[in-house]
């Protein structure tokens, strides 16, 4: 466990009177073994850009074994995790994120997707106890990444786009640019004097990718903002799986789906763990509106490159509106 002392508890945003009437407000729900999920996901990207799945196909074996070595390498004392890290881009990261001064209540392990990298990280992260966890981590990833790939299918197929792979093919090819994070929010028993405040455990933002997967133990703390601006706290659930929205799918959908803004509050008295697969295009991949998707209107985003928006998202402070300098000014 990690524990702030007083100075550095201040650095943290504190968030006071932001927590909901209630704790749910209709998340969607999609159960991707039924014949109408196509349709159900397309209406929760358009409403929310984000839902729930369950009949996932993820098993729970691969689920836990790597939970199990992620709370195992959090339990270290501070010393050794940190001879993993800095994370650059791949490695051990504890409060700082990013390089624009953002933190949080937060220490995390960030990976590469590609094997080759995940196995030298792994090594210097685990030490003799490396091929246990790159085992539990290649498992979960491959397992992950082909349900991203078939709701991406899904996807196109509910909006009657003839290519269903329209999406899915940027994850699968060998140069895609994925990658994967396990986050870990220790205690904050501080929070109990904030009166009533709530620390960020990871400022609000948007994820500049595809799509993510993520999965968290039964710790609360996950909210997402609604197209009103209020923000509802997401009922945690280790055994299903939530998928975000990113910035790259509302350009390719033209706005018609629209990246989710979230963040994580801390928790006075639990330790929140979640694991998130970020799928994302090659870097030299083309971002823009799917032709099929335009008809007739006009691309409301100038033509970017996966490499590009990267680029311009890693120099921007998390709540920063990225897609903004990318967006086509109407004529007046």
């Amino acid at each position: 466990m990690v524990v702030l002392s007083k100075p550095a508890i201040e650095q943290y945003s504190y968030i006071r009177n932001c927590m909901p009437a209630t704790l749910h407000s209709g998340i969607p729900l999609i159960d991707l073994s039924k014949p109408d999920s196509k349709h159900l996901i397309v209406k929760a990207c358009e409403e929310f850009g984000f839902f729930k799945v369950v009949n996932h196909g993820v098993p729970l074996e691969f689920i836990t074994t790597l939970e199990s070595q992620a709370v195992k390498f959090f339990s270290l004392p501070l010393s050794e995790k940190e001879k993993a890290g800095p994370p650059a881009p791949s490695g051990y990261g504890n409060k700082r994120i990013g390089p624009n001064g953002d933190v949080g209540c937060v220490e995390y392990l960030l990976f590469t997707t590609n094997p080759g990298s995940t196995s030298q990280r792994c090594n210097s992260v685990f030490g003799d106890s490396s091929e246990k966890f790159r085992s539990a981590l290649n498992d979960y990833i491959s397992a992950v990444k082909k349900m991203a790939c078939e709701i991406l299918e899904l996807m196109a197929d509910g909006l009657m786009i003839q290519t269903r792979t329209a999406f899915s093919k940027l994850l699968m090819d060998e140069q895609s640019d994925s990658v994967f994070r396990l986050n870990h929010y220790p205690p904050c028993p501080e929070l109990q004097a904030s009166k009533g405040g709530n620390m960020i455990g990871f400022g609000e933002h948007t994820d500049p990718q595809i799509i993510s997967v993520l999965r968290s133990n039964n710790t609360s703390g996950l909210q997402i903002s609604l197209r009103d601006g209020n923000w509802i706290s997401v009922p945690p659930d280790q055994n299903s799986f939530f998928i975000n929205v990113g910035d790259s799918l509302q350009v390719m959908t033209n706005g018609r789906f629209q990246s989710v803004r979230h963040r994580v509050l801390a928790n006075s008295l639990k330790s929140r763990v979640s694991m998130i697969y970020f799928g994302g295009p090659p870097l030299s991949e083309k971002i823009a509106p799917l032709p099929s998707l335009m008809e007739g209107e006009k691309s409301l985003y100038k033509e970017f490159t996966w490499f590009e928006y990267k680029r311009s998202a890693y120099n921007s402070k998390l709540a920063d509106n990225r897609l903004e300098h990318f967006e086509k000014i109407a004529a007046s």
